[in-house]
């Protein structure tokens, strides 16, 4: 059967693959389209899979929230390189699956890589994989959280495409929850308030301040008085209601959201690639091992 221009430029269409990618895989279908379609999945598979252990911790933080701002998600992508995290194909990846991802409320990752993406009914994953093939990068959709607010409103911020908060807020207004979200950013609280900061960190921390007052040589009821004004001190740096707002440094968030009759229930921060431990190249010993071998 000939390989009309025609048909490639189909296949293309359907597949997102190169012409000559399209061209040899409908002369070794013999023209069969649907033939063709399928071979290059299954390829594009088993491209996926052999890149699926190549570290990826570059990409993007998405966040998409509902028109009445009580529904909220944010999601990390991840590509190999910073380029790819710009390409058009990655960015309308990324934003069809914030929305998808908002509309089903998935209960896990697996439930999200199974939602159905687009018009054709295909997975996240099977268009994951496709993207892969086609970009010729790992890419991983790493994890996401929902928010949901019945009584209050959601505020999120993002500063470019590597930071994302959400903060859920009961009461006070939308312009609120906003500033919070971008003093989450900003300050990087741990916790709501000191109560809900691990035990463990805060002996940890009480641990290293007793030992450092006790150096000073001072009576025992001053060294206690300065372990407890450190360790107050320590709770408000990572704790949000204790933290000074970016804003207005002489008003605490405590303060703030007093004053508006507001109650923070949670905040989420995302920052990409965090906690992926990255390769680092050495220049010097790649051309010396280039250098040896030559």
């Amino acid at each position: 059967m000939a390989i009309t221009a025609a048909l490639v430029k189909e296949l293309r269409g359907r597949t997102g693959s190169g012409m000559m990618e399209c061209k040899k895989a409908l002369v070794e279908s013999n023209g069969d389209i649907e033939a063709a379609v399928e071979a290059m999945r299954k390829s594009g598979l088993a491209k996926a899979d052999k890149k699926s252990d190549r570290i990826a911790a570059e990409g993007v933080i998405a966040i998409e929230t509902s028109t009445d701002g009580k529904r909220a998600v944010m999601i990390e992508i991840n590509s190999e390189t910073d380029f790819v995290a710009k390409a058009e194909d990655f960015i309308n990846f990324v934003n069809q699956l914030s929305k998808t991802v908002l509309e089903g409320q998935p209960a896990d990752l697996n439930s999200l890589m199974a939602l159905a993406l687009n018009d054709a009914g295909e997975s996240v994953e099977v268009v994951r994989q496709a993207l892969v093939a086609k970009i010729g990068e790992n890419i991983q959709v790493r994890r996401f959280e929902l928010m949901n607010s019945e009584n209050g409103v959601i505020g999120s911020y993002r500063h470019g495409d590597r930071i994302g908060t959400m903060v859920k807020l009961t009461g006070g207004d939308m312009t609120l929850a906003k500033d919070l979200a971008m003093h989450v950013a900003a300050s990087r609280p741990q916790a709501v308030s000191g109560e809900d900061l691990p035990t463990e960190l805060l002996e940890k921390e009480r641990d290293i301040v007793a030992t450092q007052a006790k150096d000073s040589g001072k009576p025992e009821a001053i060294i206690e008085k300065m372990v407890e004004g450190r360790m107050k001190k320590f709770v408000n740096e990572i704790s949000l209601l204790g933290q000074a707002f970016v804003k207005d440094p002489d008003v605490t968030i405590e303060k703030l959201i007093g004053q508006a009759n507001a109650t923070v229930n949670a905040f989420k921060f995302f920052e990409v690639g965090e906690g992926i431990e990255k390769k680092e190249d050495n220049f010097a010993e790649e051309v010396m091992a280039q250098a040896k071998g030559s």
